[in-house]
């Protein structure tokens, strides 16, 4: 078992030094995880609302400049290129092209969609539920759980605000009878203005959050123990030469008059307390020799009065 009165001064402050960096280390690495995963769920944010902002504008797009120039085709042609979602998720899969959006994925969760590629599963309906209940609410993100593993996800309601949706989502009878033809009169239809019918999402997985908090985190540790490992070095160096050196030299004045060298001095040119230690040791050693003197001149005294009384 160690024990500290075994150990130099130099090693028990570098083991104190270690003591107080582990502590920090681990309370900082509890605070830091907590404000990288933060900062990285942001990031991830920011970039995901980006991207259904730029969704939004294909499908504003398709809306008003689209949709108009081929409308008279779909009493004859189902065009799914004339539909607002459809052209978002195929512009969005074209972004995932690039390895920087590979591992989004985009999503217009619907409750009753006309293509059921487009049908929210249990989660989704939650969240859209949640939108209807809380009318107010512009934004949600969080992780879910899915068969293929976590996913850190953000949400908006999409909400029918323009009249000329309800042209294929109304009832039957009033959209193009080609949609019909290709998707049937069962689903997709009983839309109303103002209503929440689904989420817009954009999924990532988990571990991408994680991934990038820890890669923060360990950067981050890896210069805090690189600059704890230089203030180690800088720490024993500066004990070495102004306490550790000194206190040896001390300690070989020390045995010197201990064997009874008169001329044994140390001095230091400090002003703290190692100075006014060798000071101290100092005016003990002055002290000494003085009475080393006095008693050596009471002995001669004894002697000289000793030969006088024989003679």
């Amino acid at each position: 078992m160690l024990k500290l009165d075994n150990l130099q001064l130099g090693q028990k402050f570098t083991l104190l030094l270690l003591l107080v960096f582990l502590g920090g280390i681990i309370a900082s690495s509890i605070a830091l995880s907590s404000v990288l995963n933060y900062n990285a769920q942001a990031q991830l944010t920011t970039k995901a609302l980006m991207l259904m902002e730029t969704m939004n504008s294909v499908r504003d797009y398709t809306t008003n400049q689209v949709n108009p120039e081929l409308v008279d085709r779909l009493s004859t042609e189902f065009l799914p290129e004339t539909v607002p979602a459809y052209s978002a998720r195929e512009v969005f899969e074209t972004f995932r092209g690039n390895p920087i959006y590979a591992d989004f994925f985009y999503k217009e969760a619907t409750l009753n969609p006309t293509n059921l590629r487009d049908k929210a599963d249990g989660f989704e309906a939650q969240l859209v539920e949640q939108f209807k209940q809380q009318s107010t609410a512009q934004e949600t993100s969080g992780f879910r759980r899915t068969p293929a593993g976590d996913l850190y996800y953000i949400a908006r309601p999409i909400k029918i605000t323009k009249a000329s949706c309800l042209e294929c989502h109304s009832t039957p009878a009033a959209a193009p009878a080609s949609m019909i033809e290709r998707y049937g009169s069962s689903n997709g239809f009983g839309w109303n203005l103002d209503e929440i019918v689904g989420a817009q999402m954009i999924s990532v997985p988990a571990e991408k959050v994680l991934k990038s908090a820890r890669q923060s985190l360990l950067l981050i540790l890896g210069i805090f123990v690189m600059a704890f490992a230089v203030a180690i070095v800088l720490v024993n160096l500066w004990l070495k030469r102004y306490v550790v050196r000194p206190l040896n030299r001390m300690a070989l004045a020390a045995e010197a008059a201990s064997m009874g060298d008169p001329g044994a001095e140390f001095t230091v040119n400090s002003k703290d307390e190692v100075g006014k230690l060798a000071e101290a040791f100092n005016r003990m050693q002055m002290s000494l020799q003085m009475a080393m003197q006095r008693l050596e001149r009471y002995r001669e005294g004894r002697r000289n009065s000793g030969d006088f009384s024989s003679k």
